[in-house]
């Protein structure tokens, strides 16, 4: 009766204390409701193996939804808790009658304690000696979920982004089942007589004869600019080549080629990368809040290097190899530009450069800026929708830092989708490509002296940053080490040093006049130094995986150092398959398997966390680790993933990349 006094004078509605009060009183009749018996076998009860991690008592959402009564429904809450050093939530099942602050009103004073038995126990003394629970957040989940501006228009977008390309692919079937009809060429009056000036795929199936259209249709104009039928000529063209560009018969072109324009190896690296994040991913973000034995797996993936796949330390040096290739592809890119501009590195040059890059990159990404904040809001939430409603809540604030593509300088917690900080990285050191280039042109010995300063400033602060901060060496299981991401984790002081490795392998293999390698011993020691070196760095982030109270010398020496060990260990790789010292490992690097995969890579990586995402998002029960679960559940997100990443390549990065083509 008191806590009840206590609670009305907090605001708790009258309905909502009656609703809760009838529930519980059931509870207490030899024969209670069906409502009561449902909402009370929705609660969380404690499990098994809380020792080993199994402290999340989810209950059953479903189960807690499903109820219905004249009065009020059912409304499944968490509350989030911590006892000693541990946290977890409890899911209960309450009338919808009351918000979230009653039904956390309604725990502070124990009105779901009835007599010596409570709804809502704590962790056993024997497991846990201090039974006292403190209460940090509620949450409430409901049938309806609620859908705001935000999300009806990121809905509108995606769904428009994906509704052209169909559009345009029905347009141009139609046309060229038209013109297939004609029984004369150029009897249709609306069409150009021309091929050349409306797009050559609708006459001869191939987009190798679409060339700079917009700009031939230019040129044209200029010539015959004197009749208004001309200029209806050149609109025609212009559209149609538009709609040739969005369509599936010219994006499908060549995405599953096998073929290799250059470096053949690094669709191998690429891909081979890719898969690495994926385990990863697929690992760490289960182990944050969806395992009932986190602790089991702790234990076992951090002491054994055979979990390369899945320990964060090795797994996101894979990062660092995207970085390495992303150097060297653009040095290689600006350098070719230069060349069919007459050897003239000018202004306009760099600024079609840059520009062609952030084209290349943000419809697909600003896609899936959108596609989190409107698919996120209308899915059905589960138990464990933590990340899931951390992502909507980010992306509606932040948005537009992944437009311009500085959202790697917040702490990865405020980032709308943190997988995409890469990009924003890439694209600021991207910028440095340029100065590399002039510097290379103007003197090389200036080029070389202005690379080891950056290098050696990178890891220095790297180093410090670790001294001082006491940061770990590898990627945390858990958010618990804020500074390592606010400060380390993706910042572009502390990430240079694989892109700029990969700008200088660019130059030197693109300028090169004779093979490096000249005898086979050299090719031996370089393989011998470069595995060697891999293997090393990989076993350190599990000899250095614990964070010591006082600076460590070693610590920082390996943060400082071995982003740039890694990266030019696998510029030896590049470097030895190139000049046919690769052997077997150029051979599995160069398999015709991985270029298709590798034209469909940049999507791939975009998509995969949200399909992780949503997957342990939508869970009712937590996940139980083994390692046959977690390579089922890898082979599943990576299946998905490709054929996602296929359609979402056709449909959204492609067309924009055919229509940077025919735009110049």
């Amino acid at each position: 009766l008191c806590a009840c006094k206590a609670v009305c004078t907090l605001n708790v509605s009258q309905k909502c204390m009656t609703n809760t009060a009838a529930f519980l009183s059931e509870l207490n009749k030899e024969s209670p409701s069906e409502y009561a018996v449902l909402m009370y076998d929705a609660l969380g009860k404690l499990g098994s193996d809380v020792e080993g991690g199994n402290v999340n008592r989810p209950g059953s959402l479903r189960e807690c939804l499903s109820v219905q009564t004249p009065d009020f429904s059912g409304q499944y809450c968490q509350i989030f808790l911590k006892q000693e050093s541990v946290q977890y939530f409890v899911g209960i099942c309450v009338p919808d009658s009351c918000d979230e602050m009653e039904v956390q009103t309604l725990v502070i004073y124990d009105i779901f304690q009835q007599g010596d038995f409570s709804l809502i126990p704590p962790v056993p003394s024997l497991l846990l000696p201090d039974p006292t629970q403190g209460i940090f957040m509620t949450q409430c989940l409901s049938n309806n979920t609620p859908v705001d501006l935000s999300a009806v228009i990121c809905l509108f977008v995606c769904s428009a982004l994906v509704a052209l390309p169909i559009i345009a692919t029905l347009c141009v079937a139609l046309m060229k089942w038209k013109r297939g009809r004609e029984i004369t060429p150029g009897v249709d009056s609306t069409l150009p007589s021309n091929p050349n000036q409306y797009g050559a795929f609708l006459i001869n199936g191939s987009p190798d004869h679409s060339r700079e259209c917009c700009v031939l249709q230019e040129n044209n104009q200029t010539q015959d600019n004197n009749t208004n039928k001309d200029k209806d000529v050149y609109k025609t063209s212009c559209l149609l080549s538009c709609l040739e560009a969005f369509s599936l018969q010219v994006s499908s072109v060549g995405q599953l080629s096998t073929g290799s324009c250059c470096y053949s190896s690094l669709n191998g690296i690429r891909i081979l990368s890719l898969l690495w994040i994926i385990s990863g991913h697929t690992a760490q973000l289960s182990s944050w809040n969806n395992l009932d034995n986190d602790k089991r797996w702790k234990e076992t993936v951090e002491n054994n290097p055979l979990y390369v796949f899945a320990f964060s330390g090795p797994v996101y040096l894979a990062v660092d190899t995207f970085l390495l290739l992303g150097g060297l592809l653009s040095a290689k890119s600006l350098l070719g530009s230069i060349q069919r501009s007459d050897d003239e590195l000018s202004l306009s040059l760099v600024a079609r450069f840059l520009f062609r890059r952030f084209k290349r990159i943000q419809p697909l990404h600003l896609f899936i800026v959108c596609l989190t904040i409107g698919l996120f809001s209308v899915v059905q939430r589960g138990a464990f929708w933590f990340i899931a409603e951390d992502e909507i809540i980010s992306c509606k604030k932040y948005w537009w830092s992944n437009l311009l593509l500085i959202n790697n300088l917040f702490t990865i917690t405020d980032i709308c989708a943190p997988w995409t900080w890469y990009l924003s990285l890439d694209f600021q050191f991207y910028v440095t490509t340029p100065l590399f280039i002039f510097l290379y042109r103007l003197n090389k010995c200036v080029l070389i002296g202005v690379a080891i300063v950056l290098l050696l400033v990178s890891s220095l602060i790297s180093a410090l940053l670790t001294a001082f901060l006491h940061l770990p060496v590898h990627q945390p299981t858990t958010l618990s080490h804020e500074s390592y991401f606010q400060y380390y984790y993706n910042k572009p002081y502390t990430r240079y040093s694989p892109y700029l490795l990969g700008i200088l392998a660019g130059i030197y293999m693109t300028t090169k006049k004779e093979p490096l390698l000249k005898q086979q011993w050299q090719a031996a020691v370089g393989w011998l130094c470069s595995l060697a070196v891999m293997a090393l760095l990989v076993g350190l982030a599990y000899i250095l995986r614990e964070v010591p109270p006082q600076p460590s010398l070693w610590h920082a020496l390996y943060q400082g150092l071995h982003r740039s060990l890694w990266a030019l260990a696998v510029t030896w790789i590049i470097l030895a398959c190139e000049e046919g010292y690769g052997g077997f490992v150029d051979k599995m690097l160069s398999l015709g398997v991985w270029a298709p995969l590798s034209n469909i890579s940049f999507a791939c990586y975009l998509i995969h966390p949200v399909l992780i995402i949503l997957y342990n998002g939508k869970q009712e029960t937590p996940i139980h680790y083994t390692d046959l679960n977690f390579f089922y559940l890898f082979i599943g997100h990576t299946v998905l993933t490709l054929v996602i990443g296929y359609v979402l390549t056709l449909l959204i990065e492609k067309p924009y990349l055919v229509l940077k083509r025919k735009n110049g």
